[in-house]
């Protein structure tokens, strides 16, 4: 099977699944990059070095061709015209797509937006939806597209594998990890909020941030002004793999974003590490990759007080915290990893030509995807 997938530009998210699909299909596997990465994702250490063998230029005179000759094209920050030809000859292309109402919905736009919509995404039987958000399907159902079509996908960053016992003997239950950009739909300040409301209670604790940005300020004004200095400290940027040898102290991973995180990697990056979550029912990855009280805890967009008692919970249950974090460490190393998710792909593609669906997997990547909304979750 030759499989090409088009987006904006390679980063280390997207290898792992890439190097596998490169080496399932025996070599006839393309990325098609449609352009440069960003300054500001270099910075964040996003940027590959290494010349890749299925790496290509969409500017490349050839890749037209490379297209078509496509068994299964994947497209997603790219120019649908791209794929036009592939639609048209009925051969099969995946829409790969964070949600599309981030911001929110303007409902007084739907009927505007119907045709547009339908011309693109609707009217071709081989055109299916690879959901990078449990919120995508929902999004595009509003117009009437991709219905019975939506399978569930995501990002697959590096998946490592531990000694478990070593992992969780080296974790410290009450040191607290925050990762991202200083940016206010991230929400760093909730984190803060907890610290503050941790050492009135008089916890022990340590929170550190990795990452910067525009909030970054506000946040050290905050931390001064509560006299927070000696629990919390903010580490400024680091590359991928430093971030992960925090994330293999924590005990406690907080992911506070809100709507308009589409997926959100360090989800996976952090149970991959046995770190227990509490994070936002909001964020785009975590009614795919989160059971509440199974393996990990989830909390309401807004709710800064139950994010608060959730936290302190796992301080005072270090126990529970531990069995948790193993459970999230499980269900990466075993299901939502690039391994899994590019195997599993071949047979939906199999499938799907076959019989015209795919029902093989009823959870975890290629299952189908159920239309989740913004208010699906409710406190236990």
């Amino acid at each position: 099977m030759k499989i090409t997938f088009l987006s904006n530009y390679f980063s280390h998210h997207q290898k792992p699944l890439s190097d596998k699909w490169y080496t399932l299909t025996q070599g006839k596997y393309t990325f098609v990059e449609s352009e440069e990465i960003t300054d500001e994702r270099k910075k964040l250490g996003w940027g590959i070095r290494e010349k890749l063998p299925y790496i290509v230029s969409l500017n490349n005179e050839a890749i037209d061709k490379e297209i078509l000759m496509s068994d299964a094209v994947i497209i997603g920050s790219a120019p649908f015209s791209k794929i036009i030809p592939n639609l048209h000859s009925k051969k099969l292309v995946f829409k790969y797509s964070e949600r599309i109402f981030k911001n929110g919905c303007n409902y007084l736009k739907l009927p505007f937006r119907l045709y547009t919509y339908y011309k693109n995404y609707g009217r071709y039987k081989s055109l299916y939806l690879l959901c990078a958000s449990a919120y995508t399907y929902a999004d595009f159902a509003m117009y009437g597209t991709f219905r019975g079509k939506a399978y569930k996908w995501g990002y697959f960053p590096q998946t490592l594998k531990y000694d478990t016992n070593e992992l969780f003997a080296n974790k410290n239950p009450r040191k607290l990890l925050w990762c991202g950009r200083f940016l206010d739909w991230k929400h760093p300040d909730d984190a803060l909020y907890v610290a503050k409301r941790l050492k009135e209670d008089g916890y022990d604790f340590e929170l550190d941030f990795i990452g910067t940005g525009e909030l970054r300020p506000q946040l050290e004004t905050f931390i001064t002004e509560n006299d927070l200095g000696d629990n919390v400290k903010i580490l400024g940027s680091m590359s991928p793999d430093e971030v992960r040898k925090y994330m293999e102290t924590a005990g406690i991973y907080l992911f506070t974003s809100d709507f308009r995180e589409g997926w959100g990697a360090v989800l996976n990056e952090s149970m991959n590490s046995g770190c227990t979550v509490v994070a936002n029912h909001a964020i785009g990855s975590v009614p795919f990759l989160l059971k509440n009280n199974e393996n990990g805890l989830i909390y309401k967009n807004g709710d800064n007080e139950s994010l608060y008692r959730k936290v302190k919970f796992l301080l005072d249950n270090p126990q529970e915290q531990q069995n948790l974090g193993k459970n999230a460490y499980k269900t990466i190393a075993e299901l939502w990893n690039a391994d899994v998710a590019a195997t599993r792909f071949i047979d939906l593609c199999n499938d799907i030509k076959s019989k015209g669906y795919c029902d093989r997997f009823t959870e975890g990547p290629c299952s189908k995807a159920p239309k989740i909304k913004n208010n699906w979750f409710k406190e236990d």
